[in-house]
């Protein structure tokens, strides 16, 4: 705790004096974010660093695995955090990030959740399609290249969990709302953003966002 205990003394005394101004405002405004990012509670996964964003701009859900549950599955957390960000404060963007090296996607491929975590095998069941995808499509691959493939359709999966989401389907039929899938890579640094049309992950440096649709599987 030493660490962080400096942290918030040194946000206190040095960070805070010279953004008075910035956090004063940002508490007598309403929030307005740019974006719902959806990603994984990884602690080397850090949204407004890989976006460079600011304290509200970004509205956040972290989760094991960046799972999304479809609509009427379970009415938890993440059901009311979409649905708060798009009906209230009125996102036009969501992302749903994943990334490399992803834990909760390692433990899904390998089959390893120990049986005494009835949690994570339960929240795991939000990732079932993603699981049969694997077993069809990339059982053959060599380990990291399945991992990555496997982290890239958990992507896929959770954006069309989404899609089920009233408030969702009405914002992107209505043209308020584009929904984006990424995938990030972090000792590269490099992230991917899903091409409907390559029907691939692609560099964001590559990719028009504005023309960038919402996957859906056949």
């Amino acid at each position: 705790m030493d660490k962080i205990l400096k942290g918030v003394h040194d946000f206190r005394t040095k960070e805070y004096p010279k953004n008075r101004k910035f956090y004063e405002q940002l508490a007598a405004d309403h929030q307005k974010p740019r974006a719902l990012f959806i990603t994984c509670s990884d602690s080397r996964v850090l949204p407004n660093v890989i976006t460079q964003t600011v304290p509200g701009e970004l509205f956040q859900i972290r989760n094991a695995g960046n799972l999304i549950p479809p609509f009427g599955a379970s009415m938890g957390g993440e059901v009311a955090t979409i649905e708060y960000a798009v009906s209230v404060l009125k996102v036009k963007n969501i992302i749903v990030c994943g990334h490399s090296q992803c834990g909760a996607i390692k433990a899904l491929v390998e089959g390893k959740v120990p049986d005494d975590m009835l949690g994570l095998k339960a929240w795991f069941h939000h990732a079932e399609a993603t699981r049969k995808i694997m077993q069809i499509k990339h059982r053959r691959k060599r380990a990291a290249e399945r991992l990555q493939a496997v982290t890239e359709e958990n992507v896929l999966v959770q954006l069309n969990h989404l899609s089920t989401h009233p408030c969702v389907a009405a914002g992107i039929a209505a043209g308020k709302l584009k929904v984006f899938g990424w995938y990030y890579d972090i000792a590269t640094g490099v992230v991917k953003q899903f091409d409907q049309k390559m029907s691939a992950f692609t560099d964001l440096e590559q990719v028009a966002i504005e023309t960038s649709p919402m996957p859906v599987r056949q």
